[in-house]
């Protein structure tokens, strides 16, 4: 690595060289307020005399001293923007001297700053070469047409702007005032010097990258430039398509990587930690399962895509209810329902079904929302959420799941909703919630949709909120009170009006008949559900209110109705709140959740000092200060002392009931109460079906293992369980259920198209497999899924029938060690 400090304006008329902004490297997103600022410090920096002006450094790669090329490319790193803004400058000048007879410096602008004079290929002329548009729009204002280029580009953009501010007055100001700019370049040898260690030192602080730059750096930096261009192409861009708002043309891919670790790692990461959780995930970008990894991340963004974009999804049904969740925000559910429409690629689940988990979401959160739950609670919730699925039974145990969630995680139920409907405030809220209430309200069963959202359309309230003297005649003092004190903004007293401005402040009858000049402006001319109760009665008072609010809570509870499970004591335990949990007595855990982050752990103790390690870092003095546990450097003040962090130590020999109510109470003085989620093993409710299928596993492994099949395989409560194939995303499975078992190979890599491809080749050779395996297999291409399977299978067993567990057991140990030989060979040549 060498640094130099030099002018600008040597590094760009250097000959025979070309600057290359890699497909790795950001947009040029500088706006108008970044040229302004630059062209100031340039004319300052001249007619002020200050000698230089440093604009900062330009680190490149370069393929060192020997290259066979026609030009020297360097590739820039670190600098584009400043790069290509320069550039840009220098195109208005040599534009306004070519349009104002300055032959001679125009030829000079051109030549110097601009291309390389004496090369021969199109290729390499241009100084700058750029990606994409960018490259389209810097060779439309280098020839003069950039109006004919009709896409927004930042480049014309700011062209356009340098371009107005030269004048004759300037032009020589300007010229001068670029020889005075130094910057320091940074020069890499490839293969030599790590351009990405280097990369990351420079933007640690102070600059604007993203998560996502970063990211995307780290994906194609250290490439090859072909390989570079054919990831950026098949991987990365279609990544940056699908993960961007098409409404606000802003781009998510950070929200969308942050997303897709939470799926992966059920631990949320910090907003400006994605990057780095990235890297500590992927550290070998060699192995064949990282570019598996990539292309399943590629894959999901289709997915994300329509989350965000829920107007590009065919599916009417679908897109309806994406749109509703898109409005209510609940995007805390996006990790969960990327694995949900994973599932329906698959074919694991319907169309039907995820209809049913979007509404289900759906009314989970607005349920929330109306009850007045915290919504910091959520993205907890969704993280591990699809781990209480069964496949077998989809959609029901995603509902129970929900249903037995308790305290700041529940599922408000129908009590606690008429509850809330009688005094929650739902006019000052949100506009887009509010619409979105009255949207589904109007239209719930309608034969036409109405428009809630027209500019017509308006939210009224019956009883006004700065009424006229003429309803203190109707109505006596107490209801009065009433209606101004409870009543005002709650459901029963609003309602939709296209005529909100004419029925104003007026009283109940005046609002119901007016037709002023045949305008039929009153609720008895309103074609409006909302206002079919209005049109029978002749006074608003609080009996009136009382009967609406039953009428619409009814109608409220249709719509964002509550799951029809029902839910058997023995089912599996569900996440809860250390606070919310039974006693701990006899009891493992399956795992804990600790400030977003999932830990698998079965002992009460482990939990226990984790948490306390973890405030230690938190607030140091706060735990060392407490009343509630004895902390001290000095062993001997404990009957049986555990260090739990950097010499400190606290009693060990304490039952668990006693770890719970310490943790309680720390918790509390740290204002951490939401923060601790457990969830106790499956062992602890013996009898469901969870627990039945992690026994039969447990008694079925091991005699496979004695055979060296599904060796570092452990014990699961789903209802299938799989092992490598020797290549990324083949596995041999085995699975059981209620009516059969069956071995198949499956085959689930992130392409789709490599799964065909794999499964074709396999099944080219289906007669010398099957006449090895000794049985003819179910060859299942699946050609409207994403996955393909090979399968073999034994019908009218039991799982839940312990009578058939011999029966079971016997198909799986004669034919998985055989399925396996047959199959292995064939994978290898794959």
């Amino acid at each position: 690595m060498k640094a130099t400090e030099l002018p600008i304006i040597n590094f760009l008329q250097t000959p025979n060289v070309q600057f290359v902004i890699p497909v790795y490297q950001r947009n040029y997103d500088w706006e108008l307020g970044h040229c302004k600022q630059l062209l100031e410090d340039i004319i300052s920096v001249e007619k002020e005399d200050r000698g230089t002006h440093f604009i900062g450094s330009i680190v490149f790669i370069h393929e060192g001293t020997y290259t066979t090329r026609e030009v020297r490319e360097l590739v820039i790193i670190d600098g584009q923007q400043r790069l290509t803004t320069i550039n840009l400058l220098y195109v208005a000048l040599y534009r306004f001297a070519k349009n104002n007879g300055l032959e001679k410096e125009a030829e000079m602008l051109y030549n110097m700053f601009l291309v390389n004079q004496y090369v021969q290929e199109d290729d390499s002329k241009l100084k700058l070469k750029q990606t994409d548009t960018n490259s389209m729009a810097f060779k439309a204002i280098l020839e003069g047409n950039e109006k004919g280029f009709t896409s927004f580009s930042n480049v014309i953009e700011n062209y356009n702007f340098f371009s107005s501010q030269i004048n004759a007055e300037n032009f020589e100001v300007i010229r001068n005032g670029l020889k005075r700019l130094i910057f320091v370049e940074i020069s890499l040898e490839r293969d030599k010097d790590d351009p990405q260690r280097i990369f990351e030192s420079l933007n640690s602080t102070g600059l604007d990258l993203s998560q996502s730059d970063l990211i995307r750096n780290y994906i194609l930096m250290d490439l090859q430039p072909r390989e570079q261009q054919k990831v950026f192409n098949t991987i990365w861009n279609p990544i940056e398509e699908n993960a961007r708002d098409l409404l606000k043309q802003k781009s998510l891919v950070s929200e969308y990587i942050r997303d897709y670790l939470t799926l992966k790692n059920k631990k949320i990461p910090n907003k400006s930690k994605v990057y780095q959780e990235f890297k500590k995930n992927y550290p070998n970008k060699l192995d064949e399962e990282y570019m598996n990894e990539l292309e399943n991340m590629k894959g999901l963004s289709l997915f994300y895509k329509m989350f965000i974009n829920p107007e590009t999804v065919e599916n009417p049904q679908i897109r309806k209810e994406l749109e509703y969740i898109n409005r209510l925000e609940v995007n805390v559910a996006y990790p969960f329902l990327l694995q949900v429409f994973e599932d329906w690629d698959n074919g694991i689940t319907d169309e039907e079904t995820v209809i049913q988990v979007l509404k289900l979401v759906q009314n989970y959160a607005w349920r929330r929302f109306i009850v007045g739950l915290p919504t910091n609670a959520l993205n907890k919730i969704f993280m591990t959420l699809y781990s209480e699925i069964d496949t077998e039974d989809y959609f029901e145990s995603l509902a129970k799941a929900l249903c037995k969630k308790r305290g700041n995680s529940r599922f408000p139920d129908d009590e606690d909703l008429l509850t809330a409907l009688k005094d929650k405030d739902l006019y000052n809220i949100k506009a887009k919630n509010r619409n979105y209430l009255f949207e589904l309200l109007e239209n719930h069963n309608n034969r036409e949709h109405v428009n809630t959202s027209s500019e017509s359309i308006t939210i009224e309230h019956i009883f006004p909120q700065n009424p006229s003297s003429e309803w203190s005649k109707q109505l006596d003092e107490e209801e009065i009170f009433l209606f101004k004190e409870k009543y005002l903004n709650t459901l029963a007293n609003l309602t939709l009006s296209g005529n909100n401005g004419s029925l104003g402040n007026k009283t109940f009858l005046e609002k119901k008949n007016m037709n002023h000049q045949g305008g039929e402006q009153g609720y008895k001319y309103s074609r409006l559900w909302l206002n079919d109760y209005l049109k029978g009665i002749d006074v608003w008072d609080s009996n009136s209110y009382e009967s609406r609010l039953k009428l619409i809570s009814q109608r409220f509870l249709s719509i964002w109705s509550y799951p029809n499970v029902i839910l058997e004591t023995d089912e599996e335990p569900v996440e809860q709140s250390i606070f919310e949990a039974e006693s701990p007595t006899h009891k493992k855990l399956e795992y804990f959740i600790f400030k977003n982050n999932k830990v698998e752990e079965s002992a009460i103790a482990n939990m226990y000092y984790y948490v306390l390690q973890q405030l230690y870092g938190i607030n140091t003095g706060l735990l060392l200060g407490n009343n509630i546990l004895k902390i001290t450097r000095n062993k001997e003040d404990f009957r049986s002392a555990q260090e739990i962090t950097n010499g400190y130590f606290v009693e060990f020999n304490i039952d668990s009931n006693t770890k719970f109510n310490i943790l309680k109470k720390l918790l509390s003085l740290f204002d951490l109460e939401d923060e601790l989620i457990i969830k106790y093993d499956i062992g602890s409710s013996q009898g469901n079906r969870f627990y039945v299928r992690k026994e039969y596993w447990e008694q079925l492994l091991p005699q496979l293992q004695e055979k060296g099949q599904f060796s570092n395989v452990n014990p699961v409560k789903s209802h299938w369980i799989s092992m490598g194939a020797g290549k990324t995303g083949v596995n041999y499975s085995m699975v059981v259920t209620g009516s059969h078992c069956q071995v198949e190979l499956s085959i689930t890599t992130a392409n789709k198209e490599l799964n065909k491809k794999y499964f074709k080749k396999l099944i080219r050779r289906k007669v010398e497999i099957e006449d090895g395996f000794g049985k003819s297999l179910m060859w299942e291409e699946l050609p409207d899924n994403k996955m393909s399977r090979i399968k073999y299978v034994l019908n009218d067993v039991n799982l839940f029938d312990k009578f058939h567990w011999p029966k079971m057991n016997a198909f799986f140990v004669e034919n998985v060690p055989i399925f396996e030989k047959v199959f292995k060979n064939e994978i290898l040549k794959l």
